[in-house]
């Protein structure tokens, strides 16, 4: 559910103020706990370090970004894979096919050095 028009966005008043009167490209990465917080246009430029839970992501904000919020492009969940020992199979004889397919192209070529002498 989105915000009502008739209070605005929200926008943390303490990242505005560390952003005042600076300029993107001299100031270094903007750490903050604010996930909740919309990004404003004032904000592009700006490196942010979002907090996830366990560390602060780097976040350069574009134009695209404005109006999403910063808690949006910091993960807080990591996936790892699906899969178990269906999932190691499968991927073995990828790695399989990948060896034979190499061992193939780097014998090619010594065949056809020999033909040519």
């Amino acid at each position: 559910m989105t915000r009502s028009l008739k209070k605005g966005p929200y926008v943390d008043e303490k990242l505005l103020k560390k952003i005042e009167g600076k300029k993107p490209s001299q100031t270094p990465p903007i750490k903050t706990w604010a996930r909740a917080s919309q990004i404003s246009p004032e904000m592009v430029g700006f490196i942010f370090g979002v907090h996830n839970g366990r560390a602060h992501v780097e976040v350069l904000v574009s134009e695209d970004m404005v109006g999403h919020r910063l808690g949006e492009f910091s993960p807080t969940r990591k996936f790892i894979r699906h899969g178990g020992k269906m999932q190691k199979e499968i991927e073995q004889k990828k790695k399989e096919s990948e060896i034979s397919a190499a061992k193939a192209a780097k014998a090619a070529p010594a065949a056809d050095t020999k033909k040519k002498k």
